[in-house]
C-alpha cells in the first residue's frame, strides 16, 4: 500500500481487529479484515449462491443464469451432486437429477396410474397422449380396440 503502519495502527476500518499477519483487503484507500470485506457490502460484486443464500468465495458454478457453490449445486430430492452431471430444472428453479425429475415430474398413465418413466438406460420417455390423456404404449393398446 506504500505505507508503513504501527502494528496496533494496522487495523480494519469496520471492526477494528488487528490485521499484522491477517489476510486484509484495501478498497479507496480503507482496509477491511476478510470478514469485514466479504460480508460487509464493500466487496465490489459479490456472487450469492442460489441454493444456500450465503457468499461464494471462491469457485462459482454457473446454471441457468443462477450461482451455486460447487458442493450446493445439487439435486432436491436425493441431494446428489449434479456438480458435471445431467440435470433437469422445474418450473420453480429447483434442479433435479434426471432419474429423480421423471419421477417427480412424470406423467401418470390414465390406465394404470402408474408414472410414464424412461426406459432403462434412456433419457427421455416414450408415451401415447389421447384425448389429453397418457398412456404407456402398452397400456394404450390394451385399453383401446384396435381393428
Amino acid at each position: 500500500m506504500g505505507h508503513l503502519f504501527h502494528e496496533v495502527c494496522f487495523t480494519c476500518s469496520v471492526c477494528s481487529k488487528k490485521l499484522s499477519g491477517k489476510p486484509f483487503y484495501t478498497v479507496s484507500g480503507r482496509i477491511y479484515c476478510e470478514d469485514d470485506f466479504l460480508y460487509s457490502g464493500v466487496h465490489p460484486s459479490p456472487e450469492v449462491c442460489h441454493s444456500c443464500g450465503n457468499l461464494i468465495t471462491d469457485m462459482v458454478l454457473q446454471a441457468h443464469g443462477k450461482s451455486y457453490h460447487p458442493s450446493c449445486f445439487c439435486c432436491v430430492v436425493c441431494r446428489q451432486s449434479l456438480e458435471g452431471q445431467p440435470f433437469s430444472v422445474d418450473s420453480d428453479s429447483r434442479v433435479y437429477c434426471v432419474s429423480d425429475y421423471h419421477k417427480v415430474r412424470a406423467p401418470v398413465c390414465a390406465a394404470c396410474r402408474e408414472p410414464i418413466l424412461p426406459t432403462e438406460g434412456s433419457t427421455e420417455s416414450i408415451r401415447v397422449v389421447s384425448c389429453d390423456r397418457s398412456y404407456h404404449v402398452e397400456c394404450y393398446s390394451s385399453e383401446v380396440d384396435l381393428i
